[in-house]
This record gives structure tokens, C-alpha cells and sequence, in this order.
């Protein structure tokens, strides 16, 4: 068969910074766990444009919540044409039902059995309207493809564990992935990484401290490679582990993802991300930065706790705590997580418009300020970071003098202040 696995994008416009963007893990490995004697193309609406005139024997269509509306546009126009649109993804995963209206069928959760199973059904002409197969052991997780899907060199991206533990109120990762920790063995994670053109890999987990010897395991051996890796990581591992950064850095890896979320102890506890101590961040800041890795602090907005003084207080913080970059965002209820059913159940939610349930959007009742005020905060503190002075100070002078490394974050940090820069935070208008 002839398989087509898309990636949709709301606005599909293709500019020199979407290159900057994180690469996309999920179609590849899609692929990786399709069996061989299938032909599978993939496009991702940021980079490339669909091919509707072209003949395939099934579409599969990978969702988050943002993007799931131009996911039933393109799953109508093809389903038009007589040929069956399977959906699968976090959207697809927490609303099932809703998804099967656009699609003849849904993967739920993980796919390493049931898009196997799905594909046979498809050759049969017996499709099944849901797929749920039981969560794939670490050593069922095979590697994803790299020979396709691959749209930039400047990053690749791979996946070594699965699972979060931590279980935050606005996060659907445990509910998808599952709450247990799955790290895949470390020779065969290695072997992917020997594939991966880019010198830049990505690591698409949802953290390499949850199982410190684990990833420690993974640091030793990823000695060989003369590659740069980024990673997502909890401030209490990197707080306390001195040993886990110093393998980190010698592997290789040069910046940390690192989910501050707060700098309101209230607010952090009312998320339930018990690993997070507001007390410690400025000591695991300087202990990642000490050992010549950078730290990019992930912030949200719109915590119950949250007041107009937040936002001064939060850009403070960060000068003081020395940051290399930050994520500015509106904590958002996305379907199926605690964090939505609560806020549902106090006639918090505003409006159900899935496109606009991205970071940049407000879909709740604040408690403690006005919309003007929390959209007005976040876009006045981020052109504070992101300023030409500050981005040019952080890139060329901050962190010592390497022409490379300076020009590649300089050009960094204009991406993201384009993005800020833009009509993205706004006051919304609807109804």
C-alpha cells in the first residue's frame, strides 16, 4: 500500500525561521513501526505542502489539539476521494469519539501494535472504528525512521524514554504515554543516533531526569558521538546531581529544557509538580551553567495564584537566575487533563475553538487580573528579554566568545522575538 502520514499546520506558510523550529518526531517513528513492504511518505504542513492529487491507499493523521481542526479539513477532502483517513495523536487519544466523526478510524495512545493491526484490517477491507493496543515494553519500541520526514538538517530529533511519572495537572503526557518509565535499551538508541545526519539532536522526551541512572547509562555512551544534543529536564535532578550534569556536558549535551512553570511556589504546588522548588532554581540554574550548558526556562501565565505583579517579579527572576532563554506562554486546559476537567466542572472553560487552544491564546476565567492584563504582561516582559540589546548581550558576550555557537543563538533569539512580535498574544474578540 501506498501510505501517506501527515502532520497538520494551521497556516502552512513556510519562512526561514519555521526551519528553527523543533523538529517532529511522531510521523517518523510512524513510519519506523509500519512493516517494510509499505511505501509511506510523509509531509509536515510547516514545511511542505499536501499533494491532494496524488493517489494513496491510506491516510494517517497525527493531531495535538491546535492543529486538529485543519486535521478534519484534510481528512474531509480525502475521505471525498474514497480513501480511509485514520487519526491517531494526543487529540485523537483524549477525544476519541469526537475524532471518529472526521475519520473511519482512531489510534488510541501508543501505536507500536495497533497501526501493525490497523494496516492489515485496511487490506482486508475491515476496518475498525478504534485501535487501543496495550503500551508497547521499552524493548517493543523500535527505532523511527530518518531516511524521510527529515526537513532541516540544522536538528534531527529521537526518543529515547517514554512516560512521565510526575502526573502535573495541565500536562496529558502520562495520560497518553502512561504514568511508568520506559527507557529503551541504550545499544539501541545509539544504533538510531548513528543514522541521524544532523550533528544537532533533539530529544523528544518528556525528561531525562526522571531515571537518573538510566540516562546516565545513555551519557557514557554517548561519548563517541561528536554531536550536540538538547534535552527536557526536572529542576530537582539537575539541583542535586552533580555527577548527572558532568556526563551530560561530556556527552555532549549543551542546553536544558527546563519546566520552571512558576516562579509562585502556590502555583507550582496547585499544578501537583511536586519535583519543583522555587527555592532551588536559581542554585540548578547556576550548577547547568556552571558546567558550560545552557537553560531554556519554560513559563506559564494564568495560574489561579497569578496577579499583574507576576510578570515583573517573573522577568526579575530570570535576570537574576542568569537564563539563556524563555518560553512565555498561557497555561491552557487542554482536553482530557485534570487541569480541563476542573476548570469545566467551575464554569471556568470559555470557549471549545481547538485552534485556538495553542500557548498563545486564553481559554479560561483568570482569578487575579484581566485578559488586557495577562496578555499586555506576557507580551511586555518578553520584549524585554527578547530585545536586540539583551539577545545580542546573551549571545555574544554572556556565555564567552564561540562565532558559531553566538550566531546560531543570536539568530535564535530573533526567531522567538519575531514570534512574540507578532499578532500571536491578543485579546480575543469571540463570542
Amino acid at each position: 500500500m501506498k501510505i501517506l502520514l501527515i502532520m497538520p499546520h494551521p497556516n502552512p506558510k513556510k519562512s526561514f525561521f519555521s526551519r528553527l523550529q523543533y523538529p517532529c518526531l511522531t510521523l517518523q517513528q510512524i513510519a519506523g513501526i509500519t512493516p517494510p513492504e509499505h511505501e509511506v511518505q510523509i509531509v509536515d504542513e510547516r514545511y511542505e505542502t499536501i499533494r491532494f492529487n496524488e493517489h494513496y491507499d491510506l491516510v494517517g493523521i497525527s493531531c495535538l489539539t491546535y492543529n486538529s481542526p485543519r486535521g478534519y479539513e484534510i481528512a474531509k477532502i480525502f475521505r471525498e476521494k474514497g480513501i480511509p483517513v485514520v487519526f491517531g495523536g494526543y487529540h485523537a487519544s483524549l477525544l476519541p469519539d469526537e475524532v471518529k466523526k472526521h475519520a473511519d478510524a482512531v489510534v488510541i495512545g501508543e501505536a507500536e501494535h495497533s497501526w501493525p493491526e490497523l494496516i492489515k484490517d485496511v487490506q482486508k477491507g475491515k476496518i475498525k472504528p478504534f485501535y487501543r493496543g496495550r503500551s508497547p515494553s521499552a524493548e517493543e519500541i523500535p527505532p523511527a525512521r530518518h531516511d524521510i520526514g527529515v526537513y532541516t538538517y540544522f536538528s534531527e530529533a529521537i526518543q529515547a524514554t517514554r512516560g512521565c511519572p510526575t502526573g502535573c495537572e495541565f500536562c496529558a503526557m502520562n495520560i497518553v504515554e502512561g504514568k511508568r518509565f520506559r527507557g529503551r535499551p541504550v545499544n539501541s538508541v545509539i544504533d538510531e543516533m548513528k543514522i541521524i545526519r544532523s550533528k544537532n539532536i533533539f530529544f523528544a522526551d518528556a525528561s531525562l531526569t526522571v531515571n537518573p541512572p538510566y540516562s546516565k547509562q545513555l551519557f557514557k555512551a554517548m561519548k563517541e558521538f561528536n554531536k550536540k544534543f538538547q534535552c527536557f529536564g526536572n529542576i530537582n535532578v539537575l539541583t542535586r546531581d552533580d555527577e548527572f550534569l558532568q556526563l551530560a556536558r561530556k556527552a555532549g549535551v549543551y542546553k536544558w529544557y527546563v519546566g520552571i512553570e512558576s516562579i509562585s511556589q502556590a502555583n507550582i504546588n496547585l499544578s501537583g509538580k511536586g519535583t519543583n522548588k522555587v527555592e532551588n532554581y536559581k542554585k540548578a540554574i547556576q550548577k547547568i551553567k556552571n558546567n558550560d550548558m545552557t537553560v531554556c526556562a519554560f513559563l506559564m501565565f494564568g495560574f489561579d495564584f497569578d496577579t499583574p505583579e507576576i510578570f515583573d517579579k517573573t522577568l526579575q527572576a530570570i535576570y537574576d537566575w542568569d537564563v539563556d532563554e524563555a518560553s512565555f506562554s498561557i497555561i491552557t486546559p487542554y482536553p482530557g487533563t485534570r487541569l480541563f476537567d476542573r476548570l469545566k466542572k467551575e464554569g471556568r472553560i470559555t470557549n471549545y475553538d481547538w485552534s485556538r487552544y495553542a500557548e498563545g491564546n486564553l481559554n479560561l476565567k483568570l482569578k487575579n487580573m484581566t485578559e488586557e492584563e495577562l496578555i499586555g504582561g506576557i507580551r511586555r516582559i518578553a520584549g524585554d528579554f527578547y530585545s536586540i540589546r539583551n539577545s545580542f548581550r546573551r549571545s555574544f558576550i554572556g556565555n564567552g566568545f564561540n562565532p558559531i555557537n553566538s550566531i546560531s543563538n543570536f539568530i535564535s533569539a530573533l526567531s522567538i522575538r519575531s514570534f512574540y512580535n507578532r499578532e500571536k498574544f491578543k485579546i480575543y474578540k469571540g463570542s
